[in-house]
């Protein structure tokens, strides 16, 4: 099974910026990064497959940019222009989710001043 850990979370202000990092313990052909705030549902906020095609949710098209390290499998998320409804915990995960893979911990986004 494929193992994930995501990393890179923190406090920023809005407007700032932040890159997460997703190490994974094998190849996956789409990775996504997923975000779950307290009280709503865990939600796809970027994909990206192993030759480099990307889908965003328009909330974020603009402001974020996802990409991938082959080599080291190893998935990014840059965010910038960061807005208080961004802060959730993120996770890393195949898209689509398999029941294979386990979800990491996460790593939490808070966006305040």
């Amino acid at each position: 099974q494929v193992q994930l850990v995501e990393s890179g979370g923190g406090l920023v202000q809005p407007g700032g910026s932040l890159r997460l990092s997703c190490a994974a313990s094998g190849s996956i052909y789409r990775m996504g990064w997923y975000r779950q705030a307290p009280g709503l549902q865990r939600e796809l906020v970027a994909s990206i497959t192993s030759g480099g095609s990307t889908y965003y949710v328009d909330s974020v098209k603009g402001r974020f940019t996802i990409s991938r390290d082959g080599a080291k499998n190893t998935v990014y998320l840059q965010m910038n222009s960061l807005k208080p409804e961004d802060a959730a915990v993120y996770y890393c995960n195949t898209v689509p989710l398999l029941s294979a893979t386990k979800w990491g911990r996460g790593t939490q986004v808070t966006v305040s001043l």
